[in-house]
């Protein structure tokens, strides 16, 4: 009895101690989810490198969408009667609002005719997977969208890079380049459209061109940026250890201009799903933006949601895509 006192204190020494190093690496919360659990750093607040993006923080925000938007597009007041009747949703409050002893029974944030709810929205996806708008499956849409994003962003990034790096490194360049790039770069893609058509015709060409417009002013300024914010001491260094240069242009100052080609990149993006609504106006036959075009005259609600949808989705998944190839390419970002 004399040694539990002793004992009892180590024991309580050491589940305080591991206690404090499970705080220290985070599993006190979800293992990570919501903190960061390998931030070892005495100074925090300021740093861009200790800043992530915490995923159980990310699923929460999703969730309380989700949550917002059913609670906003539910008809409270039915009781569910409209689920014996095996009617989605809409269905059932279009024919409730044409009854006088049903019209009025009810109360909804946002009515049918001005956002579906996520049940319709869920049946609108099923039936476009399945059978598609106007013979064109949801994922013939998709694919036919992402290969003009695709091909948009590779023909940006071909011509934007090059005339940046040469605007950053060379006076007459800049001199030239700089007149053609802030003339045209305030230009809306949108205020083209009419010009396209009438110089490329309709359909796909257009489109792509119009996505290209979007995307290589951003680069080129992306790029331009990046070569200017070299350190020059890497520069002078480079070159009083013999390197030439193209060995300085392809070891000093393109990796020096990667993170703001990166950042370029992901604003492109973004730029270029935001216009391909307007791209696919002209003339295309197929694609998300022309899909939900032409579900607007039908008032296909759920059709233009899941579109939208759809586009953000892989909006994400692209972007995520570069924060991955940003990682790995760009270590030492954000690290002094």
């Amino acid at each position: 009895m004399a040694t539990s006192g002793p004992n009892l204190g180590l024991g309580s020494a050491v589940a305080t101690a591991l206690e404090t190093a499970d705080n220290d690496r985070g599993f006190s919360l979800g293992g990570g989810l919501f903190n960061r659990g390998d931030d070892r750093k005495t100074v925090t607040f300021g740093d861009s490198a200790a800043v992530k993006s915490l995923p159980g923080w990310s699923v929460v925000s999703l969730i309380g969408m989700i949550a917002l938007w059913f609670v906003s597009t539910r008809a409270w007041g039915l009781d569910d009667v409209w689920r014996t009747t095996g009617d989605s949703q809409q269905t059932f409050l279009a024919n409730c609002d044409k009854d006088p002893a049903c019209a009025g029974s009810y109360s909804q944030w946002l009515g049918y005719r001005k956002f579906p709810s996520p049940g319709d929205t869920w049946r609108g996806f099923r039936e476009l997977s399945s059978e598609g708008f106007q013979n064109i499956t949801l994922w013939q849409h998709t694919w036919s969208s992402l290969s003009r994003v695709l091909r948009g962003m590779f023909f940006g990034v071909l011509f934007g890079v090059p005339v940046g790096l040469a605007m950053g490194l060379s006076s007459a360049a800049r001199g030239f380049f700089d007149t053609i790039v802030e003339l045209l770069r305030p230009i809306p893609p949108f205020a083209l459209i009419p010009l396209f058509i009438l110089m490329f015709g309709i359909g796909d060409p257009p489109a792509v061109r119009l996505l290209i417009f979007a995307s290589i002013w951003i680069m080129i300024i992306a790029a331009r940026s990046g070569v200017r914010a070299a350190n020059l001491s890497k520069v002078r260094a480079a070159y009083s250890l013999g390197a030439t240069k193209w060995q300085v242009l392809t070891r000093v100052l393109i990796p020096n201009a990667l993170p703001e080609l990166f950042t370029g990149l992901r604003v492109a993006l973004g730029v270029s799903w935001g216009t391909l609504v307007a791209a696919e106006l002209v003339g295309a036959r197929d694609g998300l933006g022309q899909m939900i075009f032409a579900a607007r005259p039908f008032f296909r609600l759920d059709v233009v949601v899941v579109g939208i949808i759809v586009i953000s989705v892989l909006g994400v998944l692209m972007d995520v895509f570069l924060r991955f190839l940003e990682s790995i390419l760009i270590p030492w970002r954000g690290k002094g």
